[in-house]
């Protein structure tokens, strides 16, 4: 007696996907949106980089902008910031969020179902050439941010967001490592591109999917939300590789978010999959879109949320916004210290430590009446040192704009003889003051 497999049964496996995932993959290289956004991604970081590394005026406002003078691993930083924000979720909804849908406009069902004889089989077929060419869309945004960085500017050492310099072999390796920690974000990006080129059918809002979940996404992030919330989010792993600029790392956050996204990458992908392989393909007029399949779709990953922010909140220390002023006091102290240690260098001042500074910093809140917690442009804070010898102690002012994911910009408001607006003359060139503006970072698990 013999038994004959139905083909939505049928195995998949390397051999019988192989085909169906170079020719995919071809169909893929063939549209025109697609080469162009692969030629963008090889040439347009490199370009960038290149020309803005020789301008007066830096992206201050984006982080590691202020140091692109001064090396070439801060330019593809600032690259990746860039694509962190809308580039990746951009890209991954050309690639991915019209996948399933351009069969059903084009009308070519039938046809490849002929062909391959497995639903199964076009699946994975489809979800592995889209997830090469992502892949390889992001290997061409790092080697050219970073070829053009190091081209144009040179390997030098890079200052990180505590203020201690990394050397330039230790930043070189931590850069590429945040390249591959956002890939874990990416890859969830692109699973829900590919559910909503499943549920939304032959519609090209499938498109905007991945992209207006990622802005949507952002805008939360941008609000003081508790921390329980932020980590919940995919998203926040594309912020939280900040963390690694510290010293010591500050990978909590980071390695949460790398592990939500792949969860979310997991059950987006798995919900497309039971919803394609479902799907009547003998009614020409079912595009598999329908209300029911939008909440089979949508409830899922609301339900994900929600259980997530709850497990994060029962097995870390999250709490509030994660923004405390004792975290802000021991950040900027520590920053403050190893960038006097590098402006006395710079200065050719007699040589002196951060143990010896002792640096100390109290900070307020938009005075008396406001709670010293939470994100905001209206932080003081006042840095007092003593240098070895010297009978006074030193003190400076900066105000501080602390944003929501835990990254600040501290503007130095005095005296001008140290946190003030003036050039100095390295052996690279002149720089600013590295005292006058300082970006720094907070831990929002970190319990100072």
């Amino acid at each position: 007696m013999t038994t004959t497999l139905s083909p939505a049964a049928e195995p998949v496996g390397a051999a019988r996907v192989l085909p169906g995932f170079r020719f995919e993959l071809v169909k893929l290289l063939a549209q025109g949106r697609v080469r162009s956004a692969l030629l963008v991604c090889l040439l347009a970081p490199a370009g960038f980089v290149s020309v803005i590394s020789r301008q007066s005026s830096l992206p201050t406002d984006t982080v590691f902008g202020r140091w692109m003078h001064d090396t070439g691993w801060a330019g593809s930083l600032v690259v990746l910031a860039f694509a962190c924000s809308w580039g990746l979720p951009l890209l991954v909804s050309l690639v991915a969020g019209d996948v399933f849908a351009v069969e059903d406009r084009l009308g070519t069902w039938r046809h490849l179902l002929v062909a391959v004889r497995s639903p199964r089989r076009i699946f994975a077929a489809k979800a592995l050439a889209s997830l090469t060419l992502i892949l390889l869309l992001v290997v061409f945004l790092v080697a050219s941010s970073v070829v053009g960085g190091l081209t144009a500017v040179g390997n030098h050492s890079l200052i990180g967001l505590d203020g201690h310099s990394l050397a330039a072999g230790e930043a070189g390796r931590i850069v590429l490592l945040t390249w591959l920690c956002v890939l874990a974000p990416t890859l969830a990006f692109a699973a829900i591109g590919l559910l909503g080129s499943v549920v939304l059918g032959r519609s090209p809002m499938g498109l905007l999917v991945p992209a207006a979940l990622a802005l949507a996404m952002n805008l939360v992030l941008m609000l003081p939300v508790p921390v329980v919330v932020r980590l919940a989010l995919p998203s926040n792993a594309f912020l939280a590789w900040r963390g690694l600029y510290t010293e010591p790392a500050s990978t909590g956050p980071l390695l949460i978010g790398v592990l939500v996204s792949l969860i979310w990458a997991a059950v987006a992908t798995g919900l497309a999959y039971v919803l394609f392989v479902r799907r009547n393909f003998t009614d020409l007029s079912n595009d598999g879109a329908g209300r029911r399949t939008l909440v089979a779709a949508a409830l899922p990953l609301a339900a994900l949320a929600g259980v997530t922010a709850l497990v994060i909140g029962a097995v870390t220390p999250a709490s509030g916004t994660g923004i405390e002023r004792g975290k802000l006091e021991h950040s900027l102290s520590t920053a403050f210290a190893h960038l006097y240690v590098l402006q006395t260098r710079e200065l050719h001042r007699p040589a002196v430590t951060e143990a010896q500074l002792a640096a100390h910093t109290t900070c307020d809140k938009g005075g008396s009446r406001v709670e010293d917690h939470g994100p905001g442009n209206d932080w003081r804070c006042v840095v007092t040192w003593r240098l070895p010898g010297a009978t006074a102690t030193g003190s400076a002012i900066y105000q501080l704009d602390v944003t929501a994911e835990g990254r600040y910009v501290a503007d130095g408001d005095g005296p001008k003889e140290v946190n003030g607006s003036f050039q100095v003359r390295t052996a690279t060139g002149d720089t600013p003051n590295p005292l006058w503006q300082l970006d720094g970072y907070v831990d929002l698990l970190d319990q100072h």
